[in-house]
């Protein structure tokens, strides 16, 4: 009962002034005694209810505000920025843009796409003087038309701001921005418009999985061809223009417990068998657009294995000059009216990267 009546003062006391903490205690210390009187008498617990309270003590607590809102409060007031110190000053005015887009795939044996999406985020790196606003737009569906036809590169100037997928306008599920960013202008004209942190720091992270652009596709064929053999070719093919090239690719093809022999052939790249990971390590180094590779190999079992395999997915890990989701950045500006320098003296780069995050191929 002790405990019950504790708790039911506590919900007494914040129905009036909120959260109960030293500051608040202090500040409504007349309050506090006379709820007390009431629910209290003689040591004996009384009327609790704090409709019925409410009905003759009529007095209003003083809430005291978190420092959360007393900072928000007094950035509205003085117009302070937290996330940027005055009086930066540089010899050159710098911004680079990196747009890295992780793609996360899993597909049947027979090609057909059974789940994916792209997680993606924006990292920025601000070298500016003074306290410059910038603006960039992005070719979202929901305020972008189509328009016409962009062609791709990996690491660009903003005077050609254009992604390594054709399309003109992507569908985003969902978005969260750093605190910079003012979401007005966002909800308004899905412009983002922000006074960026100095150095480096992440702007945004989104997600889609729609029209989504496969940088690789991975066709296996596993055949048994007795009971202590078995062959495996694996055809790796890229997607992507024949301008571009993809990097660090490597694919991991996995091999039953039982394993005791391996004979490996590869055109490209490089293959090795690791027993420790009961798997075949193919790394290729560079791979252009439109090719393909092939490796095939021959697996010798022991025949003491009761169990039956079940074959795990063939995985891929890559990294390819381009945004695969086609998130393009279709303008970059910088304003800083306080200093003589303007957005055309400002150096700007925009660099796209698409890698691989879960990317599987049932087999």
């Amino acid at each position: 009962m002790c405990f019950e009546f504790l708790n039911k003062a506590v919900e007494v006391m914040q129905s009036y002034f909120g959260k109960i903490s030293e500051e608040n205690i202090k500040n409504n210390f007349v309050l506090i005694y006379e709820l007390l009187d009431e629910i209290l008498d003689f040591g004996y617990p009384q009327n609790s209810d704090v409709g019925i309270l409410k009905t003759y003590i009529t007095q209003q607590g003083v809430k005291s505000q978190s420092k959360e809102e007393t900072s928000q409060i007094t950035n509205q007031v003085t117009g302070q920025i937290g996330w940027r110190r005055e009086g930066i000053k540089y010899r050159r005015n710098e911004l680079f843009l990196d747009v890295l887009e992780y793609v996360n795939l899993l597909m049947s044996p027979q090609g057909q796409v059974l789940s994916a999406h792209v997680a993606g985020k924006i990292v920025m790196k601000s070298y500016l003087s003074g306290m410059p606003e910038c603006k960039f737009g992005i070719n979202d569906k929901l305020t972008l038309d189509s328009k016409g036809k962009s062609s791709a590169s990996g690491t660009e100037s903003a005077g050609n701001l254009v992604g390594g997928s054709g399309k003109s306008s992507i569908a985003i599920d969902d978005i969260q921005f750093h605190q910079c960013v003012k979401l007005s202008k966002f909800e308004s004209d899905h412009s983002i418009s922000f006074i960026p942190p100095d150095g480096e720091f992440e702007l945004m992270k989104y997600r889609t999985t729609k029209d989504i652009n496969l940088p690789f596709r991975v066709i296996p064929l596993v055949k048994e061809t007795g009971k202590g053999k078995m062959e495996v070719k694996v055809i790796v093919k890229s997607n992507f223009k024949s301008t571009l090239i993809g990097q660090k690719i490597e694919v991991r093809i996995p091999t039953p417990p039982n394993t005791c022999g391996v004979q490996l052939i590869c055109i490209k790249g490089k293959a090795k068998y690791k027993a420790s990971d009961n798997a075949i390590v193919w790394k290729i180094k560079r791979m252009g657009g439109m090719k393909e590779s092939q490796l095939s190999a021959e697996i010798e079992l022991m025949s003491n294995e009761k169990k039956k395999w079940t074959r795990p997915p063939i995985s891929m890990s890559f990294e390819v000059p381009f945004a695969p989701s086609g998130f393009k950045v279709r303008y970059l500006k910088v304003f800083e009216p306080k200093l003589n320098y303007s957005d055309n003296e400002t150096i700007k780069w925009v660099r796209y990267i698409g890698r691989s995050g879960l990317y599987e191929t049932r087999c």
